[in-house]
């Protein structure tokens, strides 16, 4: 699939779905909010992204995506010590309240724990936990994983301060309308912090690699990484940076609040492509 600022092609069965939704007067469902980290690492004088890919009888099956998941509850109720900008401070990057925009930064930095075993959290509002592959951390892992604990409850048992200033915020999107199962996702990118490495844990994947964005998205439009556009569209704008110094400018510019929310375009004559409106 070959993605470019106007859109890309649209397969044929997304076109009949679309058309047959059209046709029947569907109501469109309601997205469920979610986060996803892009999570960035140094490679010589270049930089890797990490994907998962995700098993085949989960929702978007065998496609490689970023570490990310709904927003759960807890997200927005918890009382925890944060550094960084301010809930309200978030609310005015994303476009939403301080409450909702507390409940996607954690959501953000709780799934790349869950997912990833990557932790962005310290001591402090200056540093950064190192190593968390032990047993003690991967118990905490999977207990937070199956829902026997809040994220809240284990950054407070461990004396930690959730490090919302190493999320960036990077884009949002919204699943077209005619989808039953709609998300309305942020996109964030972040640093793999030092000492800290990616681990295979999360048992919603069954495969993991780092990869330069570039060649990630060579590779998906030659067929070899199958990916949904929002996949391919995120790691095409990384890839334009320079470095991982351009990334952070890049964010810094970025309208993380207006969602991309692609929809069928018909042309008389042309292609059926879908618009990244």
């Amino acid at each position: 699939m070959t993605i470019d600022a106007d859109g890309f092609p649209a397969p044929p069965a997304l076109v009949e779905h679309a058309r047959r939704f059209r046709a029947e007067g569907g109501t469109p469902a309601s997205p469920r909010v979610a986060a996803t980290v892009l999570l960035l690492r140094p490679a010589g004088d270049d930089f890797e992204v990490y994907l998962i890919r995700r098993v085949a009888a989960m929702a978007f099956g065998g496609m490689y995506a970023f570490p990310g998941g709904g927003v759960d509850p807890s997200d927005s109720q918890a009382h925890l010590d944060w550094a960084g900008p301010s809930p309200a401070g978030w609310g005015e990057r994303l476009g939403l309240t301080g409450q909702a925009a507390q409940a996607v930064v954690c959501a953000a930095a709780r799934e790349v724990f869950e997912e990833a075993g990557v932790l962005l959290a310290g001591p402090d509002a200056d540093t950064v936990v190192g190593d968390v592959s032990g047993d003690d951390w991967e118990a905490d892992r999977v207990a937070l994983e199956q829902r026997r604990g809040g994220f809240a409850e284990l950054l407070a048992r461990r004396g930690l301060t959730l490090r919302s200033d190493l999320l960036l915020p990077w884009s949002r999107w919204i699943t077209p309308e005619f989808e039953p199962r709609r998300f309305d996702t942020y996109f964030f990118v972040a640093l793999l912090p030092e000492g800290q490495r990616t681990r295979d844990v999360s048992g919603e994947a069954d495969h993991t690699l780092w990869v330069r964005p570039a060649d990630a998205v060579a590779r998906a439009e030659a067929g070899e990484l199958t990916m949904l556009p929002p996949t391919v569209v995120n790691l095409a704008q990384v890839a334009a940076c320079a470095d991982l110094a351009g990334v952070a400018r890049a964010a810094a510019d970025r309208d993380a609040a207006t969602p991309v929310a692609p929809r069928l375009d018909e042309p008389d004559g042309g292609e059926p492509r879908f618009v990244l409106a």
